[in-house]
């Protein structure tokens, strides 16, 4: 694809804690239509560069442009889903509280959900497998579930731009299933998404492009081409070692049942 009406630009990102660089001089943009992976070891980064292009950290240098606007115009495109582990699971909410939040940046300030809003939020939690559960207090709900009430709320926004920071972290393989093909029927809609992501594994079924990342950019671009030994090696360092030897290992275990 051609960059010349990208999504999303990143031009010398740079964001410091304590005068320590998180990250540094990271520059891509994204085309739309895309579902992009950003993997990276532990503290590469990978969370601070999402929280960066949606304002909720100070850029250090750099900048970046969505739809080639600044942020603040734009917003109502955008959607965020945090780590789930980063959300006050107390609070007292039911499912369908949640998800109808997602309709607050089209309903505007001090206005009263109308009949439209609330039928886009029960198309969410129906589209994630939660129907029968929207008076369900969200501290009562499964790991899985409140993952999904989370994604349940991105999709009743509406949204062109998606940004999701790990959402198949502690999820059983029903509910990740149920994820990959949200986002893919996302892309197929023309939206674009950026996935945090940790599990090597499952990088080439489910990401078109990868943004490869430990502090600086090792590599962006589409995966097939992208995700290779050497740039993982790059990525990850010695760290890679350990995770070849379980892909190795996870390789034989499934052996005997492709010989039957």
């Amino acid at each position: 694809m051609s960059n010349s009406n990208p999504v999303l630009e990143v031009h010398d990102l740079t964001v410091s804690y304590n005068k320590k660089p998180v990250l540094w001089g990271v520059d891509f943009s994204i085309d739309q239509g895309n579902l992009v992976g950003i993997i990276g070891p532990n503290g590469a980064g990978k969370s601070t560069l999402i929280k960066s292009i949606m304002g909720l950290v100070d850029k250090s240098a750099g900048f970046s442009k969505v739809f080639g606007r600044d942020l603040k115009q734009v917003r109502n495109k955008i959607s965020y889903v945090p780590q789930r582990g980063s959300v006050d699971w107390d609070f007292p909410a039911t499912v369908f509280d949640v998800v109808l939040m997602g309709t607050y940046g089209k309903l505007g300030l001090f206005k009263r959900p109308k009949r439209a809003h609330k039928e886009a939020a029960n198309n969410a939690i129906k589209s994630v497998g939660l129907q029968g559960l929207e008076d369900r207090q969200i501290a009562q709900l499964s790991g899985g579930q409140q993952q999904r009430v989370f994604l349940a709320r991105a999709l009743a926004q509406n949204a062109e731009l998606y940004f999701m920071d790990e959402p198949f972290a502690g999820v059983d393989a029903a509910t990740e299933k149920t994820i990959i093909e949200i986002l893919k029927n996302l892309k197929n809609q023309g939206k674009t998404v950026l996935v945090v992501h940790h599990d090597l594994q499952t990088v080439s079924e489910y990401f078109d492009q990868v943004i490869l990342l430990n502090t600086r950019l090792v590599a962006f671009g589409d995966t097939d081409k992208t995700f290779t030994e050497n740039n993982l090696q790059e990525t990850y360092g010695g760290k890679l070692t350990l995770l070849s030897e379980i892909r190795n290992l996870m390789a034989k275990e499934e052996m005997p049942s492709r010989e039957k």
